[in-house]
């Protein structure tokens, strides 16, 4: 099964699965832990000031230290509750509860926006904002198997053994959509068909004869949502097979989670760039993409795909941010 990072050109990076926002940044000095002659595992020894929606100082005793995750409302907010699924758009700041220093933040940024799902973030935050209402600010610690494992993220100056330490200001909560929906298009003859199961999950059958040489975009379900724009983050559903042969390569589908990247911008193979920018969220597209508009002349050896195969994705447009 081809995974996600495959979907990427040669050597572009994709937002790691595990990672809560578009990227850490280098480690930076936050507001001073005061040294403690023993480890402290109480969350309501951390202390918060600040309103909500500006930059918060955060005093942390370190070394600190959580075996679970652990939330505290700050600030509760009079939203509806954040559940599991939705696009969340928060403003953060993590520090590293092993030293106390500050690793990452967007403050001085834009607001970030994500899928509260594990396979998208760590499972930390999907544990300590589910549950929690917008418009609240919350104090959440993180144990590594709930964050970043055992490898860390030593760009951002987190060990194997570190606590994170999250301040969030929950500024919006909303449904993304489990499948496309609306109206359906028919399909040009001579092309793939698609068969969908009770879940939307897609079966792709291949015609008698060879592929199109070029790019074919077909919608199969027209949406009524934004316009997929350059840029911009999209969450879909997708299946992948191989022309010739049929074979599925890939399929967030069977994964159990959508997929969340960055479109119109060479994050992703051509052949996805230039089919789904300019269609609208709830849409079904079948792309069927020529092996100079997917993985070259290289293929994708690992996958079992050659460098004269032609690709096939029916690809469910949820959401988009940015």
């Amino acid at each position: 099964m081809l995974s996600r990072k495959a979907l990427l050109r040669a050597g572009a990076v994709l937002v790691a699965a595990a990672a809560v926002v578009s990227g850490c940044s280098s480690a930076s000095s936050g507001s001073a832990g005061k040294a403690a002659s023993s480890t402290t595992t109480d969350i309501e020894a951390i202390k918060v000031t600040g309103k909500v929606g500006d930059t918060p100082k955060v005093d942390v005793p370190t070394p600190f230290s959580t075996e679970k995750t652990t939330r505290k409302i700050l600030s509760a907010g009079d939203g509806a509750k954040v559940t599991a699924g939705q696009r969340v758009s928060i403003d953060y700041l993590g520090i590293n509860g092993a030293d106390g220093k500050q690793f990452d933040s967007n403050y001085d940024g834009d607001t970030s926006a994500f899928t509260l799902d594990d396979g998208q973030v760590i499972k930390g935050m999907v544990t300590g904002l589910e549950g929690a209402t917008v418009g609240s600010r919350v104090l959440i610690t993180i144990p590594p198997a709930d964050g970043y494992g055992t490898q860390g993220v030593s760009s951002a100056g987190i060990g194997p053994t570190d606590t994170l330490i999250f301040v969030i200001d929950i500024e919006d909560a909303a449904d993304v959509l489990k499948r496309a929906t609306g109206k359906s298009v028919a399909a040009k003859k001579g092309l793939p068909t698609v068969k969908l199961d009770k879940t939307g999950a897609p079966t792709i059958t291949l015609p008698d004869g060879k592929a199109p040489g070029s790019l074919v975009v077909q919608p199969l379900i027209e949406g009524t949502g934004a316009k997929v724009a350059k840029g911009q983050t999209i969450t879909v559903q997708y299946t992948g097979v191989v022309w010739p042969g049929g074979k599925v390569f890939d399929s967030s589908w069977t994964k159990g989670s959508p997929a969340s990247f960055e479109i119109g911008a060479g994050r992703v193979i051509s052949g996805w760039d230039k089919g789904l920018v300019g269609k609208k969220v709830g849409s079904q597209v079948l792309l069927v993409i020529p092996p100079d508009e997917g993985y070259g002349a290289e293929g994708q050896s690992d996958a079992g795909i050659k460098g004269t195969d032609t690709l096939v994705f029916v690809v469910d447009i949820l959401d988009t941010t940015g």
